[in-house]
């Protein structure tokens, strides 16, 4: 697993296997949001395999898929309230854990400045530089 940790409580990767979910747990993670819509890629775990393994190793699982760059106001709001309503550490990922700090990013479920948002996507490895537009401050 190539988790890139982004603060205390919050965590991306890019595409997981449903093998990976007891190993999550065990570092404390209590959910698992997928970003990616199913059947996306060929040999990608489908949700509801992922949902299982997720579930069987006590990990709360959300399926909130986006695509093809977009980004829409629903897929914000469910991720904000996922994330603010999780009472732990909470693991995001699609098939490079870019969606995933976008989302995190747009959502600002901890109520950050821009700049700090995006400071804390560059130190996990993401460039979201192009979003400061959308982002305000």
């Amino acid at each position: 697993m190539d988790i890139r940790q982004v603060e205390p409580g919050f965590a991306v990767a890019p595409q997981l296997q449903p093998s990976d979910m007891t190993e999550l747990a065990r570092q404390g993670f209590v959910a698992v949001i997928c970003n990616r819509p199913d059947g996306e890629d060929d040999g990608q775990p489908g949700v509801d395999a992922m949902r299982a393994a997720a579930e069987s190793a006590g990990l709360a699982f959300h399926h909130i898929p986006v695509s093809g760059g977009q980004f829409p106001d629903a897929a914000i709001d469910a991720f904000r309230a996922v994330r603010q309503a999780a009472d732990g550490p909470v693991m995001a990922y699609c098939r490079t854990g870019t969606r995933s700090i976008t989302l995190e990013t747009l959502a600002n479920p901890e109520g950050r400045s821009a700049s700090d948002r995006l400071g804390l996507a560059s130190a996990a490895g993401y460039d979201l530089s192009g979003l400061a537009g959308r982002l305000g401050d």
